[in-house]
């Protein structure tokens, strides 16, 4: 298993971050996000581009009150 290198949360420029990403910063696995996707049950809601989901990295900062 090849674990990813995520910059810190407080150093990421991009607007939105895929689901890997996400998981990464959320300590959650990717299946939980996608499933909060399919539920709409989650705390945070993705943006869908083309069939992928990407999650506002705005919402990750104050979900988790990361200035």
């Amino acid at each position: 298993m090849r674990i990813a290198q995520f910059p810190p949360l407080e150093q990421e420029t991009r607007p939105a971050v895929g689901t890997a990403a996400a998981a990464f910063y959320l300590t959650r696995r990717p299946q939980t996000l996608r499933a909060w996707a399919c539920l709409e049950n989650g705390p945070l809601r993705p943006v869908r581009v083309n069939g992928r989901l990407l999650w506002k990295v705005a919402e990750i900062r104050a979900l988790l009150g990361v200035a």
